[in-house]
């Protein structure tokens, strides 16, 4: 099932990607060819997992990916909803923070054996997810800050301001996560 749901979504993605990747290019709107195209990238990217024998990420994990890219490439980049809802970079800052969290419960499962897991402290889990929630964010943040250097000018328009809310917004969704999975430790 999980493969399906992957094949199908990438394949969406990735048509929609290069239906508008071919739209703008012909309309001479070179950023948004360019989100297009980066669209088709990260659309294509989980059909890596097809490699693996067994998928470790559930269906929900799987959608939620697929959502971050909507989210962000089709309606806030291409639909340019970052410039007519000011709240939208923050909630998808937020929505990251949770999301990333969640893929931290799943590393937490690969990596831990079930045996062992008694052993581990509430604090290392809380800590190893809430790390990876805030790590996922600096390393956006700095993309975004690389991405106006070199090509757009148009990630941060906030400035320094942009970037604190939006780090301040992923570690409150990456925070909530941590207390969840502290809280839930034998079933998480």
């Amino acid at each position: 099932m999980k493969r399906k749901v992957i094949i199908i979504l990438s394949a969406i993605f990735m048509l929609i990607s290069i239906v508008l990747f071919i739209v703008y290019l012909m309309k001479g709107d070179s950023s948004r060819w360019q989100v297009a195209l980066g669209g088709f990238a990260v659309s294509a990217l989980p059909l890596l997992l097809l490699l693996l024998k067994q998928i470790p990420f559930n269906i929900p994990l799987i959608i939620g990916y697929y959502l971050t890219i909507l989210c962000t490439a089709f309606l806030g980049s291409i639909g340019s909803f970052y410039l007519h809802y000011k709240w939208w970079d923050s909630t998808l800052h937020f929505y990251k923070g949770l999301y990333v969290g969640f893929i931290g419960i799943t590393l937490y499962k690969i990596c831990v054996p079930e045996r062992v897991r008694d052993d581990v402290s509430r604090w290392m889990i809380f800590l190893f997810i809430l790390s990876l929630s805030v790590s996922s964010s600096v390393l956006w943040e700095i993309y975004e800050f690389v991405g106006d250097l070199l090509f757009t000018h148009t990630m941060q328009r906030g400035g320094n301001k942009d970037t604190m809310y939006d780090l301040l917004s992923c570690i409150a969704g990456g925070l909530i996560v941590s207390i969840y999975a502290t809280a839930k430790k034998r079933t998480v």
